[in-house]
C-alpha cells in the first residue's frame, strides 16, 4: 500500500535503521521492547511517513505495536521473497474480490508506484476474477474433490 515509501530514501533508512538495530545490537531486547509500545509505534510510524494516517490512528492502541511490525515487516521490507510489485499486485486482486474501495485505491497507487503497468494491474485483478468464478462452479457444482485433484495432479506433470 505504501510502496513509494520504500523507495524513497528517508523510508528505506528509516528500515534498514530498525531492523538493522533490532537485529544486530547488542541491545536488540530492548529495542525490540521499545516498539512494543503505542507511543513507540506512533513515533516510528510518523518517522517513517512524516505524519501517522488516520486509519494508524484509529487502529486500537493495544494492537498498533503488532500491526505496525507486521506492516513494516512483510508489506514494506524490501527483503522479502515476493518483490514490491507483486505485493501490490496481489493485495489489489485480493482488495478487488473483498471488495475494499480503500484498499483498491491505495493497491493501484501502490503498484503503478512499483512500476506495475495498466496491463498487469488489469490481469491481476482478471486472475482474481478467474479464481472466484471458477470457485462458484467447483463449489456450486459440488465437484468431487478428490477427483478434482487427481485430474490437477494428473495434468501438472512435467512434459
Amino acid at each position: 500500500m505504501f510502496t513509494r515509501l520504500l523507495s524513497s530514501s528517508r523510508a528505506a533508512i528509516a528500515l534498514a535503521a530498525l531492523l538493522g538495530a533490532v537485529a544486530l545490537t547488542p541491545g536488540a531486547a530492548v529495542a525490540a521492547d521499545a516498539m512494543a509500545t503505542p507511543e513507540a509505534a506512533m513515533k516510528d510510524i510518523e518517522a517513517t511517513f512524516g505524519s501517522v494516517p488516520s486509519f494508524l490512528k484509529a487502529f486500537p492502541q493495544a494492537g498498533l505495536p503488532g500491526a505496525w511490525a507486521e506492516m513494516k515487516a512483510i508489506e514494506f521490507s524490501p527483503d522479502t521473497a515476493l518483490t514490491a510489485k507483486e505485493k501490490s499486485l496481489i493485495s489489489l486482486a485480493v482488495a478487488a474480490q473483498i471488495p475494499c474501495q480503500y484498499c483498491v485505491y491505495a493497491d493501484t497507487a501502490s503498484a503503478r508506484n512499483a512500476g506495475a503497468t495498466d496491463e498487469e494491474i488489469a490481469e491481476a485483478v482478471a486472475m482474481a476474477a478467474l479464481a472466484r468464478h471458477w470457485s462458484t462452479i467447483f463449489n456450486g457444482l459440488q465437484v468431487d474433490f478428490e477427483e478434482f485433484k487427481k485430474e490437477i495432479d494428473a495434468s501438472m506433470v512435467a512434459k
